[in-house]
């Protein structure tokens, strides 16, 4: 059983490690602030997720996985209403989408 667990968590680790890489890869190639958000809220969520997960299972602790089982839920439930939040945010504010960008559904003149 012991090898097997070992197995899972190195699986979450490289999981969650992909994950994070290709989250920060994003926040570095994307062009503009709301794709770069996007990014972070989706690839980072499931990265530090599946990272905290690992820990928890690493740790052999039945106390300990549920805290991180619950933190993982947590990261999922809020990253995305936050990152939305802060989409809506900065584009009232001002902050221009890209110029391939094809549609602006917040544009208050939209049809």
């Amino acid at each position: 059983m012991s090898l097997v667990l070992t197995l899972v968590t190195v699986l979450l680790l490289v999981a969650g490690g992909a994950f994070a890489l290709v989250a920060s890869i994003g926040l570095i190639r994307l062009p503009d602030v709301f794709t770069r958000m996007h990014a972070a809220s989706k690839a980072g969520t499931v990265g530090s997720g599946l990272l905290l997960l690992a820990a928890g299972l690493h740790s052999g602790d039945l106390s300990t996985f549920s805290r991180a089982l619950a933190g993982f839920l947590f990261f999922i439930l809020t990253a995305p209403i936050s990152a939305h939040l802060l989409a809506r945010a900065a584009h009232k504010v001002g902050y221009r989408l890209h110029a391939s960008t094809v549609v602006d559904h917040l544009r208050r003149d939209n049809p």
